[in-house]
């Protein structure tokens, strides 16, 4: 093969032999979900997870899948007939499986007719999504943001759609008219409830643009919770070299991943689904419990080591989770003030899971940069560091090392290092966020109170408390005067005395 060949079905059986395959004829597999935001994310976890399935149990389940905004991903899959390689990096060595769950990639952008008449047809059950956080459009009580700009194009045109929500409204309206029922909405989003959240934003939308979609909303559309767990850092123009050395010829849309992956599904599936169990998701009653374990313990450590860890000069998680006092202070959290706030539920380890977790992070081969981790940092404190710390408030329980993270951001958001370099603060609120920086960045006390305003981040009863507020100024104070290094270092002093 040449290297400058393009990764495609005919090539597959030419692959070096140690590289896994799909072992099932993809043409004899139709379509059953569509999927919004089709990204690294999902290619590592959700597909790669259904491609098992396929392997063990066949059904029509491969996947169409939906950009929301760049054709990119689009340019690098169609031209490999949707195939792509996940990567499982681990300091041991690595692994390299290809991927033909994917059928065929849309750009809502583009041609949103298209994709909405895919989500609309009858023989589609599931459709699931990858959008961020801010791919809600949420206010700051939780419901439709009506003033987002793309919203409101949404609702002065629902047949021409810009916005996740939009599309999803007009492709539910078609299904009812044509009688189509069966659908289930799988949010794999890292957001507590995130089924009932999209059921709430989609609620809010058609009951202003089609009361009687809504109300078949209600009455008809299944939208269980779910819970992912897969690291997946950007891939690097050095992956995709690396890989087709491997494989003998390019792959565009390489993936890189960890060994780990684990998929908790709430079992509330509104028609057919695929077996994800023989692929080993979990399917459960309930996923508040993982949900908190995740989005705390995981996401609320990897938001740690990202803005404390950037402000110290680490650039990688593996670096940052290398240094004893980083580690000492995430080792602090995840025991004594994240795994507090988790109820207990069968099947999950909280202890098991603390040291996967370090182990995790330790992974030199993942190269995880924090810059990818601290983007968005306003629609992700909410569920991974604030609703913890209300907790341990609420228990009269010491919260000193959330204190810091938290205060940790807020340093983050002047936008400036430790040496008074400049860099972007890549956020929703960047705008709102450097005005504030500028007015009140000098002072820990102002530009703490001005930040606790920000009503789409802070929730009232954080706002106002008088022993939240003192804290993050008396952290934010010590990461102005004195560093990240030596304030983690200090603090850990003081938790271990």
């Amino acid at each position: 093969m040449s290297m400058s060949a393009r990764l495609r079905a005919e090539l597959l059986a030419a692959l070096p032999g140690h590289i896994q395959r799909p072992v099932y004829d993809r043409q004899q597999h139709g379509v059953g979900i569509v999927h919004l935001g089709i990204g690294a994310f999902h290619r590592a976890h959700q597909a790669a997870i259904l491609d098992d399935v396929l392997a063990r149990t066949g059904g029509n389940w491969r996947s169409v899948g939906i950009s929301c905004r760049s054709r990119t991903v689009r340019e690098h899959l169609v031209p490999q007939d949707c195939l792509y390689t996940v990567v499982e990096r681990a300091s041991e060595g690595e692994r390299l499986r290809i991927i033909g769950t994917v059928a065929d990639v849309l750009v809502a952008p583009d041609d949103p007719a298209a994709a909405i008449a895919v989500m609309a047809r009858a023989a589609t059950h599931i459709i699931s999504l990858t959008v961020t956080e801010k791919g809600y459009c949420r206010d700051a009580a939780g419901g439709l943001n009506t003033e987002h700009p793309d919203i409101a194009h949404d609702l002065a045109a629902p047949s021409t759609p810009r916005t996740a929500v939009g599309l999803l409204t007009e492709a539910l309206r078609q299904r009812r008219l044509r009688g189509a029922t069966a659908l289930t909405l799988l949010s794999c989003d890292n957001l507590p409830q995130n089924g009932r959240v999209l059921k709430r934003v989609l609620l809010d939308f058609a009951s202003r643009t089609d009361p009687a979609t809504a109300d078949w909303i209600e009455r008809e559309l299944a939208c269980p919770s779910t819970v992912v767990d897969r690291i997946v850092p950007a891939t690097t123009p050095e992956d995709i070299a690396a890989v087709a050395e491997v494989l003998g010829c390019c792959d565009d849309a390489v993936v890189v991943t960890e060994p780990f992956s684990r998929w908790t599904i709430e079992d509330r599936f509104g028609g057919p689904r695929p077996r994800f169990e023989v692929a080993g998701a979990q399917l459960v009653s309930d996923v508040r419990p993982f949900e908190l374990a995740k989005l705390r313990l995981l996401n609320g450590s990897h938001s740690t080591l990202a803005y404390l860890g950037s402000l110290a000069g680490f650039r990688f998680v593996h670096e940052v989770i290398a240094d004893r006092d980083f580690r000492a202070l995430v080792q602090h959290l995840l025991r004594a003030e994240l795994a507090p706030t988790v109820p207990a539920a069968p099947g999950l380890d909280l202890q098991a899971y603390q040291a996967a977790l370090l182990r995790r992070f330790a992974n030199p081969a993942l190269r995880h940069q924090l810059s990818q981790i601290a983007m968005d940092g306003s629609q992700k404190l909410p569920q991974r560091l604030l609703e913890p710390a209300q907790s341990l408030l609420e228990r009269g329980l010491p919260f000193d090392g959330l204190a810091l993270a938290i205060a940790g951001w807020i340093r983050y958001a002047l936008g400036r290092d430790e040496s008074g370099g400049r860099y972007v603060v890549d956020d929703p609120l960047a705008g709102r966020l450097a005005a504030i920086a500028d007015l009140r960045g000098a002072d820990a006390e102002q530009f703490v109170g001005a930040l606790l305003e920000l009503s789409e981040v802070f929730g009232e009863p954080l706002r106002n408390h008088p022993a939240f507020r003192a804290a993050l100024a008396r952290q934010l104070q010590s990461l102005l005067v004195r560093g990240a290094r030596a304030t983690v270092r200090a603090l850990v002093q003081q938790l271990s005395g």
